[in-house]
């Protein structure tokens, strides 16, 4: 389990970050469509999964317009925002905000996805949503690169993850 802070304080999750040379764990995650999509959905691609608590929250809401303006740039790449929000509410902030070319997966019908990744807040003001990390996959589905936020509001090193990017 991976030990983080909440404003200084100490919260859990239920385990570690998928290992770096390791197969990605498959997922199923709900677009804003109400459509569910899987890993295999974006094979062939690189894949930099952005996990958040919420998207209605300001680190979490400022790494998603980040995460949106450097994607303009990056070539066969899909970043996907996961959060345990409702679809309808990552889409509203989406369409609210301009984020558009980042593509919001809610984890409402597949809390597995927390316990699969090692990110679910099992403690904690904030038990029962997913800790805030960066998770980079190639278009094998192998995973290159991992960060845990150690501090749930501050934001995730961009350019690192970026720069896994092959």
């Amino acid at each position: 389990m991976a030990q983080i802070t909440l404003k200084g304080s100490p919260v859990s999750t239920v385990g570690e970050l998928p290992a770096v040379g390791s197969s990605a764990p498959t997922f199923t995650l709900t677009t804003s469509g109400l459509e569910d999509v899987t890993l295999d959905s974006y094979k062939g691609k690189w894949k930099v999964l952005s996990i958040v608590p919420s998207l209605d929250t300001g680190v979490c809401a400022t790494s998603a317009k980040t995460f949106n303006g450097k994607a303009a740039a990056l070539e066969n790449t899909v970043i996907l925002s996961i959060s345990a929000d409702l679809p309808f509410a990552q889409s509203r902030f989406c369409e609210t905000e301009g984020v558009d070319k980042v593509v919001g997966l809610s984890t409402f019908r597949s809390p597995g996805f927390g316990t699969d990744y090692g990110v679910a807040i099992q403690d904690g003001a904030l038990a029962g949503v997913m800790s805030r990390a960066v998770v980079v996959i190639d278009p094998d589905d192998t995973v290159v690169y991992t960060e845990q936020v150690a501090e749930i509001t501050q934001e995730p090193d961009y350019d690192s993850a970026l720069n896994a990017l092959g």
